[in-house]
Formats: structure tokens, C-alpha cells, sequence
């Protein structure tokens, strides 16, 4: 059975010493060259591969990553083992050039590295992906296998003008955040209305048991304490106020005002964005307001009203 090689391309074994092989040194010389001129690393491939220069052994399909590897290979420029078979100017001008342009297509801005902290998938609640580096052609999707594509193509500036859009709608009309929770609620459990009828038949009784009935009295406390729920919510919207309520329109997106606000940005598969602040409120598609008791505003402009608006 064929092995994959385990001496780098360009180069063979001799009479127990690796020497050059000269086939591969002309593939490997004229890829450095190719590279410097310009090619990108998949067209190099091809060109190779039509020379009929096989990579290895299994198989004579040449790809990108192959040539790549070859350019970062620094046995290239001569070993104790290994002969040179590129000149030091080149192997050094081939790199800082990968390097400039691995740089350039994955340099991400660190305002949108914080967008892309927060962006889940509205369906399965995955982060979403951003794909394409720094190219003119980058896209959102879920990447969940268990989960679809986004029917359309979502852009960075879709997104970011998207939350931009909902910073405004919440500083023209901070009526738009309120949750209308209430920091702490109390509901009392069946376990508890008969935990109290049994302390109140027992201190009814002529006969009262203090001990026993002061220990029901702290196992009562305890299971009302439990029932109780404390909700950061109201004290989430006050500080939202305090944060926009001396910010004017925003023409660009604030990336401190945003981390400040914003706790998440939900997605569909439609590609409707829907912003979740830091108290909960959600604000869907910049005019639509969700949250838990399915309360929605509308806003037109800088003015909101509420469904029942206007009814008697």
C-alpha cells in the first residue's frame, strides 16, 4: 500500500542522504515565483498539477494548502540534512507577503469582534458565524448541523445598521424598555397555604406543643423564602434610562454605548434581527417591542403608542 511522503517535496532519499529531486526543485522554484508575481495559491495549484508533478505517492491532485505549506517550509532555505533550493531574498519576500495578506483577510475591527461576541441564532440559540474575513463578501450563518442556513445573505452593515437603527428607537422613546416587572413576587404554593392550616390548627389547639409549632414556624419561613423571586429587571431599565437619556441620535454605532445596552443579538433564519437589552425588553425588526408578557409598542417616528391607544 502507498504511503504519503515523509520527506518534504523537492527533496529524495540517496544512498541513505536526502538530496534534491530535480522535478519537484523546478515545482517548488517556480511556485516561490509564481506566488511573487502574483498568483493566488490556488491558481499555482492548478498550474502544477497541468505539469503532471505529482505531490506524493497516493495521489497527484495538487490544492492550495499544499502549496502554501511549500512556501512556509523553511527547509527550503538549506540544513544540516536538507540542501537550499530557495535563496533567502525569496523565501523572505514570499512570506512577509502571505503574512500581509492572511493579515488583511482576517483582520476583524474590535467593534464588530464585540457585535460578533453577542449574535446567537434566533431558531437553535447558537452563536452565529461570521465568515469571510475582511472581503467584500462576508456573511452571517448558523453553523449548528442540527440547524439551516440563513435564507438570505446578512451582511456586517445589515447587522450593524440594524442595532443602530434600535439605539436610536430606544433613545427617542425610552418608553420602549420598560419590562413592567417588579423586583421581588411572592406566590404562595399549595405546600404552603397547608403548612400555615396546619400551624393555625395547632395553635388552636388547647394543648399547644411550643416546641413543635415554633419548628413549623421556621419550616414555613423557609418555604416562603424559597417561593420568593428577585428580579433585576426593574433596576436594569433605570439604568438603562440613565445610560440614553442624554445621548442624542446616533449616526454611527457606538461600540461602548452598545456593550453598556445590549446583552444579545437574536437572528432568524429569516434574517430579522432582534435586540435584547440588558433588563430583557426585547426590540425586534427596530419597530416591534417583545418581552415575556407579550407586550408590544409601535413607533412611528419619535412617537410610540400601544395597541389600545385611542379605545374607550
Amino acid at each position: 500500500m502507498a504511503k504519503n511522503r515523509t520527506i518534504p517535496f523537492g527533496y529524495c532519499m540517496k544512498n541513505g542522504e536526502i538530496t534534491t529531486e530535480p522535478k519537484e526543485v523546478y515545482a517548488v522554484v517556480t511556485i516561490f515565483d509564481e506566488y511573487l508575481k502574483g498568483r493566488s495559491l490556488s491558481e499555482i495549484a492548478k498550474l502544477v498539477q497541468s505539469e503532471k508533478i505529482r505531490y506524493n505517492a497516493i495521489s497527484d491532485k495538487w490544492n492550495k494548502n499544499m502549496v502554501k505549506r511549500i512556501i512556509e517550509n523553511e527547509k527550503y532555505l538549506g540544513t544540516d540534512k536538507y540542501p537550499q533550493i530557495i535563496d533567502d531574498d525569496t523565501f523572505r519576500l514570499a512570506n512577509e507577503k502571505r503574512v500581509r495578506k492572511a493579515t488583511t483577510l482576517n483582520l476583524i475591527s474590535e467593534d464588530l469582534q464585540a457585535i460578533r461576541n453577542v449574535t446567537y441564532c434566533l431558531e437553535c440559540g447558537h452563536k452565529l458565524s461570521r465568515i469571510g474575513g475582511n472581503s467584500k463578501y462576508e456573511k452571517w450563518d448558523c453553523r449548528n448541523p442540527d440547524c439551516y442556513k440563513l435564507e438570505f445573505r446578512l451582511t456586517d452593515q445589515m447587522i450593524i445598521g440594524a442595532v443602530l437603527n434600535v439605539l436610536n428607537s430606544a433613545i427617542a422613546n425610552p418608553s420602549l424598555l420598560e419590562s413592567g416587572d417588579e423586583i421581588s413576587t411572592y406566590s404562595p404554593t399549595a405546600d404552603i397555604v397547608r403548612k400555615q392550616n396546619e400551624i393555625n390548627q395547632m395553635t388552636d389547639s388547647p394543648q399547644i406543643d411550643f416546641d413543635r409549632v415554633k419548628a413549623e414556624i421556621f419550616r414555613l419561613a423557609e418555604m416562603k423564602y424559597d417561593c420568593c423571586t428577585y428580579n433585576e429587571s426593574p433596576q436594569k431599565t433605570e439604568e438603562l434610562r440613565n445610560l440614553l437619556e442624554n445621548n442624542k441620535q446616533l449616526n454611527i454605532l457606538d461600540i461602548g454605548l452598545f456593550k453598556a445596552c445590549v446583552s444579545r443579538i437574536w437572528i432568524s433564519h429569516f434574517c430579522t434581527i432582534e435586540v435584547e437589552f440588558i433588563n430583557g425588553v426585547h426590540i425586534k425588526n427596530i419597530t416591534e417591542r417583545n418581552d415575556k408578557n407579550a407586550h408590544i409598542s409601535e413607533c412611528n417616528g419619535d412617537t410610540c403608542k400601544s395597541p389600545d391607544s385611542g379605545k374607550s
